[in-house]
């Protein structure tokens, strides 16, 4: 009975999810409105408060799941240059950059911020959690991997930079995806392999 109750919770959570997400590429963040998006999930307005609690908790699980999704495809680019540094780097921002720019739940928080209301962006650019902190640890373990020889503090401030970066990137492009992604790899090299040892 457990395992029902928690299939069930996790359903409606995801029709909640893709909900808000639908309504946030339409209409932007500070559109979002708990009414709407319990109407669209098809829930109570009830049901929603009790699963969620308030909008800021709704934003906030919308940045983790596309978050997952996100690291799921970047994993998939790193594992394809294992081994090849800049190579790695260059696939997995690239991704990313990509990724960013076609999302439509990530132009709604960038258009949002632009219009003031900047409670999603937050958990771009000034929250640690969930965006730096997961995908500095995911990409940290992928590192200790797959780079062995790179010592550990070059490791971590290679992993940050990479990250800091990437995440800058999304947030205010300043050259087309590949260029980016090519530069960052770059920098990611040269902090990795300071004496030029890759």
């Amino acid at each position: 009975m457990t395992r029902f109750r928690e299939s069930v919770r996790s359903l409606l959570r995801e029709r909640v999810l893709d909900a808000a997400h639908r309504l946030v590429a339409d209409d932007g963040w500070s559109g979002l409105r708990m009414t709407s998006v319990a109407r669209a999930a098809g829930v109570s307005r009830q049901t929603l408060y009790n699963e969620f609690g308030a909008k800021e908790a709704v934003g906030g699980a919308l940045v983790r799941r596309e978050l997952e999704r996100f690291l799921v495809g970047i994993q998939g680019e790193l594992d394809a240059h294992r081994g090849d540094v800049r190579a790695a780097a260059a696939a997995g921002v690239g991704y990313t950059l990509r990724q960013a720019a076609d999302n439509p739940l990530v132009k709604g928080v960038l258009l949002a911020d632009r219009g003031g209301e900047d409670d999603l962006l937050q958990y771009l650019t000034t929250r640690p959690e969930p965006v730096f902190g997961t995908a500095m640890a995911m990409l940290d373990a992928y590192a200790s991997e797959a780079w062995p020889e790179v010592d550990e503090e070059s490791r971590g401030l290679a992993v940050e930079v990479i990250v800091r970066l990437t995440v800058s990137h999304i947030v205010q492009p300043v050259a087309p995806p590949e260029e980016s992604a090519r530069r960052i790899a770059a920098i990611t090299e040269r902090i990795a392999y300071p004496g030029g040892g890759a």
